[in-house]
Parts: structure tokens; sequence; C-alpha cells
């Protein structure tokens, strides 16, 4: 990217995950200066689950500066596998790809971001944006001003929620247990069967899969890496109200800390593996410590400029339900679109985040819609006959195989 933007720009980022952080190093490098709040009172880094890669982030993290090297962002699977109830291995496709874990990519960004430009511990209240620039208010009385507001502050943004207050993250009637287990953890069968492969289980009207990523100590060899696992489980409303239910009895709303869920919800859910999953992932289930729950949503926001001097991107503007695996991918190419926006249109900001909206809304749009599709078959809410029969199509194996978090199928 080139330097054409003045460089006494300032942009102020709300949310310090990962959109805030490609948004941060990619204005930094096109000549802004660069101010990173972050609502919780420490890094990040420990949290998320797994993560597929694709050429678009590995480009895109080299464009912020980090060494992308495969061998430093995760670990080769040859292919996908599919493994029927009873454990025989029942499907096969080689497609090669790079996975990695959220906390281990995350590490890999946030060590190229210089730490007096990223803050803990501010938690927006308002956003007061004016002709000639823009000022997040925080709740405890500080304020920053700036040319530029980003709002990367994820799937309940309190940007969005101020300018949009109508666009909600929607249910989509399922959930999807996660985890990781060391590979040491696991049998020694498990282990060939699973550990080195993209590999699924199907029950009806569900579906879990699992690849490896990092160790605790982001060790990438055999052995000392973790095999992490999604279950995606059909939840009715009153069902999805008792999983979030903890042990005093207290019901929360958007999602439930893992240590706070009740041990018999967990025990119902290994009872569950070991009736319907093959043997492998029942094992897999079986051996995480503490497995926790995603609430699947949908997200759409019909513009992402908010007003002159504010945009919002990443999960704060879309989130689609993860078989796409593209939320990272997402976030990141909608931070390189946001300065080739400000690039295009030199000072005049109100006028490059209307271009960057328009380009990303169709986009956002396009991968919501495409992530529908592939999840509809695990929906609790009725079908029509058209999506019955796209949802049929889509839960057949070969099709899982083929289309679970590969960027294909996405058209604006």
């Amino acid at each position: 990217m080139g330097g054409n933007l003045a460089a006494a720009r300032r942009a102020i980022i709300i949310g310090g995950s990962m959109a805030g952080l490609f948004a941060a190093l990619l204005l930094r490098r096109a000549g802004w200066q660069v101010q990173v709040y972050e609502r919780t009172g420490s890094e990040l880094s420990g949290r998320g689950a797994g993560i597929v890669t694709h050429a678009e982030l590995l480009d895109l993290m080299h464009a912020c500066g980090v060494d992308a090297a495969d061998a430093r962002v995760g670990v080769h699977v040859a292919g996908r596998r599919v493994f029927a109830r009873d454990g025989h291995l029942s499907h096969e496709l080689p497609l090669e790809q790079l996975v990695t874990s959220w906390g281990h990519l995350y590490g890999l960004l946030r060590a190229v971001l210089p730490d007096e430009t990223y803050h803990h511990g501010f938690d927006l209240a308002r956003v007061e944006d004016g002709p000639n620039g823009v000022r997040a208010h925080f709740t405890d009385g500080r304020v920053a001003e700036g040319d530029l507001l980003v709002g990367a502050d994820g799937i309940y943004s309190t940007v969005r929620a101020q300018f949009l207050p109508q666009a909600e993250p929607a249910y989509a009637g399922y959930i999807a247990w996660r985890g990781m287990v060391g590979e040491s953890e696991l049998s020694e069968a498990t282990r060939a069967d699973l550990c080195d492969h993209f590999a699924f289980t199907l029950p009806a009207t569900e579906q879990m899969l699992g690849y490896p990523v990092a160790g605790p100590d982001e060790s990438m060899a055999r052995g000392q890496r973790r095999f992490n696992f999604v279950w995606y489980r059909p939840a009715p409303p009153d069902v999805l109200k008792d999983l979030l239910t903890d042990s005093d009895g207290v019901s929360h709303p958007v999602s439930i800390p893992p240590n706070r869920i009740r041990p018999e919800v967990v025990a119902a859910a290994r009872k569950a593996a070991r009736e319907t999953l093959s043997p492998q992932f029942a094992e897999v289930v079986e051996r995480t410590v503490q497995p926790f729950i995603q609430v699947i949503r949908d997200l759409e926001t019909p513009r992402l400029d908010l007003a002159p001097h504010t945009v919002i991107l990443g999960d704060a503007a879309f989130v689609a339900r993860p078989h796409v695996g593209m939320g990272v991918t997402k976030a990141a190419s909608d931070a390189a679109e946001l300065v080739a926006a400000l690039e295009r249109h030199g000072r005049d900001i109100p006028a490059a985040l209307a271009d960057f909206s328009r380009t990303r809304v169709a986009y956002g749009e396009a991968v919501v819609r495409r992530a529908r599709r592939l999840g509809a078959y695990m929906q609790t809410e009725p079908l029509s006959a058209e999506d019955r029969a796209a949802a049929e199509h889509h839960r057949q194996p070969e099709c899982v195989m083929a289309e679970t978090a590969v960027a294909v199928g996405i058209a604006a």
C-alpha cells in the first residue's frame, strides 16, 4: 500500500481484537497515527479457538508486517475425512490447508503493533462525530479525538448500537460446543485418525468437525499440538435458555463464560457425544477439560459509514455462521478495503467511508447468505421447500467436505 494519506491524520480504533489489529496495522503503514482502545483490562491472547486460513489472510498479514511463513502461522493438513458413527472412514478428500488458533494469530499481529498505541480498560460510552472530526467518550470520562473512528468492537458493537440500534444479531437456531484437547491426551488410534486432517462426523441435523492447531506453548510439532473441535447442535430457544443458565440460576442472555456452564450440562454433552458421534470424536469431547458454548448468530448491517468520520468493520458490521471459515479473513480484507478507499479519496473522509460501505455491504451480505445455506439443515425453524432441498444437498458428506471453510461460492 502507498503512503498517499496525510501523515498527521489520526485514527481511533475501538476494539483491539482481530479486526482492530488489522485496521491499526494497515492504517499505520499508510501513514496514519493510530490509537487502539480495548475494553478489557488484559491481553486477549488466551481467547478463541481454531481458525482456517486463506491465501488472502496470509497476504494481508504480510502487508501488516508479520512474518507470515506457514511454519510460523499454523499446521498443514493434507486433506479431509468423514468418519461414520461406528468409527470407520467413510469419505476422504485431498485438500491442503493451513489451520491455526485464534490466540496464536492474535499474538503474531499484536507483536508488531507498538505497545504505546494499544490501550486496555477503555469502555466506550458514545461517539461524537462533528464536521471537523470525531471524539470517543469512554465510561470513565476519558476522551480520545481523531479524524477517523473505526468501530471494530465485535458483534455487540457499542459503535453500531449508537447509530444503527435496529441492526441486531439474530439467533440461527443452533449452538456449537467448542474446545481443544492436547494430542498427547488422545489415544494413539484417535491421533492417527484425526490429528493430521480436517475431520468430520455427521449425525442427523448436526455436524462435528476438528483439526490440529498449535499447542499451549505455540509448538507445531506432532504430539505437542492440540486438536480443536466444533460441534454444531440444534437448540430451540427453551433449550438455549437452559444451556445459558449457570449454577446460581443466572440466565446469561448472550453467552456464558466456560467456567459458569453447569457440570450437568457438560456431562449431558459428553453423553450425547458417546451416543451420536464417531468414537474418535466422542473421545475428543470426553477428554476436553473445559468445552465452551458458542451461540450461532447472523448479523447484517445496511451501511458501514455510520457518520462522516465513523465506520464499522469486521464482526461489528457482519457476522456469518462459522461454516464459511471467513471471519478473520473478512476482518482483514475489510481493513484493507477501508485503507484503499481512504487513499482513493484523499482528504475527503466521508466520501471514502461511503465508497467503502458500498463495496463491503455487498460482500458481507454474500458471505452471510452463503453461510446460511451451509448451516440451514441444523436450524430448528421450519424451512421452505426450496430451502429444505438446498439444506439436504449441503448436508451430504461430499458437500460438507468440499464447502466448509473454503473460500468459494461467495460473490457480491
